[in-house]
């Protein structure tokens, strides 16, 4: 009896503790749903230093203004009526770290608008977050229709978190030539799955999901998937997944050995060949 009745402050104590940590487990979740900027900090890296100017280069690097917030560079194409293809970086670095990713677009001769978001490079505004990223990548889009520039004739490019935003974008205008996704992840809440130090949250809870398997069922312009077979950051598996998801005319190319970073370099003239012909409309397997 004695040993029953000293052994009931410990339960209570016990049962507290779990309370308390239940208690607070709730308030850090909530938080974190209800926080949008809190979030934005796991996703975004944004970096305002340039590596470069767009003068450094031995090709015609323009700096224009896409809105009164966003900045961008244009590099022309070899003739008046290239085809355009907007191009759409991942979540650090900035349009003077992306020059390298955009070497086959600018072989092939196309145009191409490198946007930085607001928060990066020289674009002006708060730490980015979901929303803005997609209000950004419809304010590139304005700013090419501005210049004349027809739907069909652009084609939207996203690199890893840029493929997130560049099939929202592409869902909202199937009028565009076509959309190339490269190193694409399916969900944040997947990719939160393979960082052990977001194990315990609800990532379902999260207000900002980049639900890109949620949303490629309803892509209705060819697509170009394209991803890294020794990707290190986002899965192999994940590109596939996206593919097999995907709606509109689509194709698939593994870049053999392929990292998250460096798919232009190792491509080569398989990567080159892939997006002229989807950009010329000539392949017949999309």
């Amino acid at each position: 009896m004695v040993a029953a009745l000293s052994s009931r402050p410990w339960r209570s104590l016990g049962a507290g503790l779990l309370a308390g940590l239940c208690l607070g487990y709730g308030a850090i979740t909530l938080a974190a749903w209800r926080c949008e900027a809190c979030v934005s900090y796991f996703i975004f890296e944004p970096d305002r230093r340039l590596y470069a100017r767009a003068s450094d280069f031995p090709f015609e690097v323009l700096d224009v203004p896409v809105s009164d917030e966003l900045r961008g560079w244009w590099v022309p194409g070899a003739g008046p009526q290239a085809k355009v293809l907007l191009y759409l970086h991942g979540t650090g670095g900035n349009v003077s770290t992306s020059i390298s990713a955009i070497a086959p677009l600018r072989e092939l001769g196309y145009s191409i608008l490198m946007l930085d978001y607001r928060g990066y490079g020289k674009s002006d505004g708060a730490f980015p977050s979901e929303k803005t990223v997609y209000q950004d990548a419809e304010r590139a889009w304005d700013y090419l229709r501005s210049r004349g520039i027809e739907p069909a004739n652009v084609f939207i490019y996203g690199h890893s978190l840029g493929a997130a935003v560049a099939i929202e974008l592409a869902l909202r205008h199937p009028q565009a030539g076509g959309l190339i996704v490269e190193s694409a992840f399916t969900s944040i809440p997947d990719m939160a799955k393979l960082r052990p130090q977001y194990a315990l949250l609800p990532t379902r809870l999260l207000n900002q999901q980049f639900d890109s398997i949620g949303k490629v069922s309803g892509l209705r312009l060819p697509v170009l998937y394209i991803h890294g077979t020794a990707d290190e950051v986002v899965p192999y598996r994940m590109g596939e997944e996206l593919f097999k998801a995907s709606g509109g005319r689509k194709r698939f190319v593994a870049i053999g050995g392929g990292l998250h970073d460096n798919n232009a370099a190792v491509g080569g003239p398989l990567l080159r060949g892939e997006i002229r012909d989807l950009v010329e409309g000539q392949d017949d397997r999309l």
